[in-house]
């Protein structure tokens, strides 16, 4: 890798333009810049949620994912390097598949609501979508690793899942379950 950044206002964005991690400068609305942006926005929300009261496991796993999304933004910002590892994603996976099991079936979509930490878990899941999103525009112009996109991927799903998760633990006594959206369907099933 590069350089790492000894202070911080350096002025050499003040053209419009920022470096990457192999020392070449590109645009600042580069597409890579525009992922790496969006990977860094995810990691900041996680740790908006890492300040809520949490399950202990669910803690953890937040902990392991903020490195990872780390390796994720520096894979982004050298390109034709790796830095997410196999194992980064079989993680996600392992999480989904343990926290999936515990949960009830969903009888309908579900809003992003409930307890505060459910909520922030929604609002994280919701910027892994655009992270993964401008993963792919960035794919579609640039040789990329497939792993950054489809941890990405994973991981918006294993925030829908904890968000669930969330709201059944509880920890501020304000929820205790998924918020259903009041379609007809769901109506006409309860009113029989």
């Amino acid at each position: 890798m590069a350089n790492r950044l000894t202070q911080i206002a350096t002025r050499t964005g003040d053209d419009g333009s920022t470096g990457l991690g192999d020392g070449s400068r590109v645009p600042k609305d580069h597409l890579r810049v525009m992922a790496m942006g969006d990977v860094d926005e995810l990691n900041s929300s996680l740790g908006v949620l890492l300040a809520e009261p949490l399950p202990a496991d669910v803690r953890e796993l937040l902990v392991v994912i903020q490195h990872e999304l780390f390796n994720l933004g520096g894979e982004l910002s050298i390109p034709g390097y790796q830095l997410l590892k196999p194992e980064a994603l079989l993680t996600l996976d392992n999480a989904l598949e343990t926290h999936n099991a515990a949960l009830p079936r969903l009888a309908e979509f579900i809003l992003p609501a409930g307890t505060r930490s459910a909520a922030l878990a929604h609002v994280s899941r919701s910027i892994a979508r655009r992270a993964e999103r401008a993963v792919v525009a960035l794919g579609a112009q640039e040789t990329l690793n497939d792993a950054p996109r489809q941890y990405l991927n994973r991981l918006s799903d294993l925030m829908f899942v904890l968000a669930r998760v969330l709201n059944r633990a509880n920890l501020d006594g304000l929820g205790g379950d998924d918020v259903y959206w009041k379609s007809e369907r769901l109506s006409r099933q309860q009113a029989d």
